[in-house]
């Protein structure tokens, strides 16, 4: 199988600290047309249309570049890898001025659901962390006729509208400082002032532990210049505090989704042992959303990111998975 994933060394912009360092990015990228936006996603074999497929999805404030390392180990394995930027951020873009920047669950999952139309692809498996756990919750609960197996961080994060405001204990304020920070336009303006800075001080404070480079953090901080991005970015905390409406369009599945649907498909979900926003626990409290066959495990030394920090355990997770749908 020929192995398209590149390790390309490109030099920061010259506005970067680190021109000196080379960036680690997944390349070369496409671009498929969906009903809403020009999704940009990478395609370790874009040819190949027996090959089993694995889709990524990455978090907030990452790039499609997360998997830098898990891509080869899956390549290897024979899989077909898919990367796609999630709207707002690198080369997505919507395809209408008039349609709502919105980051609300509903919308986020059925993105993977359009871009798997438009690349005629039947089923995969899901996998993503932080936000990309929400999007691969949704797709999988929603459409799980098109997902083989699922691999998230966290469980579970598909969230019921009614409880957005339920009391919260005092402790959860200082780790989600930033969700409060994105309400207000003193937030809005500081992101839209310094994307790379808040990226830097969120990986930091997400994954206490982990020794990023200068050229990790440029690569990402690239797909961060979407001119969506600071929109995207702050509307979904808004969305799931309740202070953004969210897109008309998406309205009867985002309903669906207050019920919090079980996902009946294989899951292995993955909580990092230093995780500060979602602390790692034994998978019980989540266990009432899962009806298949589930393995959860405690990822231990890592942080948000698992895919940079451990990205073998990420390859495994998938493999994993996928033995238990046996495909």
């Amino acid at each position: 199988m020929p192995r398209l994933f590149s390790r390309t060394f490109k030099p920061p912009p010259p506005s970067s600290t680190s021109s000196s360092k080379s960036l680690p990015i997944l390349s070369p990228v496409h671009h498929a047309k969906t009903p809403t936006l020009s999704i940009e996603y990478f395609d370790s074999d874009p040819n190949n249309a027996t090959a089993p497929v694995a889709i990524l999805i990455h978090g907030f404030p990452y790039s499609i570049d997360t998997y830098i390392d898990v891509v080869p180990g899956l390549v290897d394995e024979g899989y077909r890898v898919i990367v796609p930027s999630l709207r707002g951020f690198g080369g997505t873009t919507f395809l209408s001025p008039s349609t709502p920047r919105s980051a609300e669950q509903a919308a986020l999952g059925k993105d993977v659901i359009d871009l798997m139309d438009a690349l005629h692809i039947e089923k995969a498996i899901f996998a993503g962390y932080d936000w990309g756990t929400v999007v691969v919750n949704v797709a999988a609960a929603l459409w799980p006729h098109r997902c083989t197996g699922m691999v998230a961080a966290n469980s579970y994060l598909i969230q019921n509208r009614e409880t957005a405001w339920s009391v919260a204990p005092a402790t959860s304020f200082p780790v989600k400082w930033y969700y409060y920070v994105f309400l207000t336009p003193f937030g809005y303006s500081s992101l839209a002032n310094d994307t790379k800075g808040w990226a830097e001080i969120l990986w930091s404070r997400n994954s206490p532990n982990w020794t990023f480079t200068e050229a990790t953090l440029d690569a990402a901080a690239q797909a961060l210049r979407n001119p969506d991005y600071v929109d995207i970015a702050t509307d979904f905390y808004r969305n799931r505090l309740l202070y953004s409406k969210g897109d008309p369009a998406y309205a009867d599945l985002a309903a669906k989704l207050d019920s919090q649907p079980v996902i009946v498909v294989p899951a292995v979900t993955l909580d990092p042992d230093q995780a500060v926003v979602f602390p790692a626990t034994d998978g019980s409290a989540t266990a009432k959303y899962f009806a298949g066959k589930r393995v959860h495990r405690i990822v231990e030394g890592c942080g948000e990111a698992i895919p940079l920090e451990k990205p073998r355990v990420f390859v495994d997770s998938i493999l994993e998975v996928a033995g238990l749908s046996g495909k």
